[in-house]
């Protein structure tokens, strides 16, 4: 019971969001995952309402308890290679029709997006090289392995200034802050890595340069499917990463939408709870291992998901990460609800800072 506890974001990852493609099929109903996720979830998001109580000394001590033996997240990798195989085979056998074909590439690229990248996100800040590696693995099977250098090394040294990829400007569309979010985190890997290899006296074109096995293992694997099932199987495993990576891209939109550090004295301020939109939502907190409490995420980079705590002093979105992409969609929408609340936060910055809000306009 008290490992259940302390791992229950991951085992409610697992037993709901993972079996949604299957059962779809099974149903007939291949756009299931989609319906879900981005249809029921933020309705019951919107019933259900946030929980914005955050970790006990009692919940502290079961983490501690079971800390490396973080099993509901190691299980998962070997359940996303499957259902990428999986699905692979029933795409490329031809028995689905064109729209339910599209339906299940699309549900499989919601779930190794939603869940996978997320759990890779949480393996890759940790300082285990077993769990690092697995990170790497899941984002290699959606075609992002640079993210692992990208958000490390990068985002999280820059989060919430015009120099990061994946801050979105006020003013920004969705669609277009995914195409410059896409670009630019790949050349910012790449010269990150680029300058890990000079600091070790290493060449660029080398086996120890992780980018080219983040080009070259994918590749391979799509290689692998192709050559065991047939081109339509290449093609599948194609199109489920780029709906993945797309939805790391949206996600990442919402999470820092118009918020930039301000410069006082010639001096980057500090990563603070300020510089992330937050969000307690129950329900998709749950099936998201706590990623939207950002906030405490940014400030707090090695804190485990189970612990991550809610900040009243953090700017607040409206709902949880599903019914945000959604508003997302419609840019109008969007400004209409989010740049109110960025104005109110330029308005409250403080006095003989540089307000970055304004400094980062699309």
């Amino acid at each position: 019971m008290k490992w259940l506890l302390a791992h229950r974001f991951a085992v409610v990852a697992l037993v709901t969001a993972v079996p949604l493609p299957v059962l779809g099929y099974l149903l007939g109903q291949n756009w299931l995952t989609l319906i879900v996720a981005f249809g029921a979830l933020p309705l019951a998001d919107w019933v259900v309402g946030p929980d914005r109580r955050n970790p006990t000394p009692a919940d502290e001590a079961r983490w501690a308890c079971h800390r490396n033996g973080s099993t509901a997240l190691y299980a998962y990798v070997p359940v996303q290679i499957g259902l990428i195989a999986w699905g692979a085979a029933v795409y490329a056998g031809g028995e689905l029709s064109t729209t339910q074909s599209l339906g299940l590439m699309i549900s499989v690229g919601v779930v190794t997006g939603g869940q996978g990248i997320t759990i890779a996100h949480e393996l890759g800040h940790r300082r285990s090289a077993v769990d690092r590696l697995l990170a790497k693995l899941l984002l290699t099977t959606v075609c992002y392995g640079h993210f692992y250098i990208e958000h490390n090394r990068g985002h999280h040294a820059r989060v919430a200034t015009p120099d990061d990829p994946a801050t979105a400007r006020l003013g920004e569309s969705l669609y277009r802050f995914i195409l410059r979010a896409v670009a630019g985190s790949l050349v910012s890997a790449w010269r990150l890595e680029a300058m890990r290899l000079r600091r070790r006296d290493e060449a660029c074109f080398s086996l120890h340069n992780q980018m080219l096995w983040f080009i070259a293992v994918p590749a391979l694997l799509a290689l692998a499917l192709g050559l065991a099932l047939g081109l339509q199987a290449a093609l599948f495993f194609g199109g489920q990463a780029v709906v993945a990576f797309s939805l790391l891209e949206a996600i990442n939109y919402v999470e820092h939408y118009g918020l930039v550090r301000g410069v006082a004295g010639g001096t980057l301020e500090r990563v603070t709870p300020r510089h992330s939109w937050n969000s307690s939502q129950r329900l998709s907190n749950a099936c998201l291992i706590n990623l939207q409490r950002h906030a405490d995420h940014h400030a707090e980079p090695m804190r485990p998901y189970p612990l991550l705590r809610h900040h009243e002093d953090s700017p607040q979105l409206p709902t949880g990460y599903p019914g945000m992409v959604l508003m997302a969609l419609l840019p109008p929408l969007w400004f209409h609800v989010m740049n109110p609340r960025v104005e109110r936060l330029r308005q409250c910055e403080e006095p003989g800072s540089t307000p970055g809000i304004a400094a980062q306009e699309a």
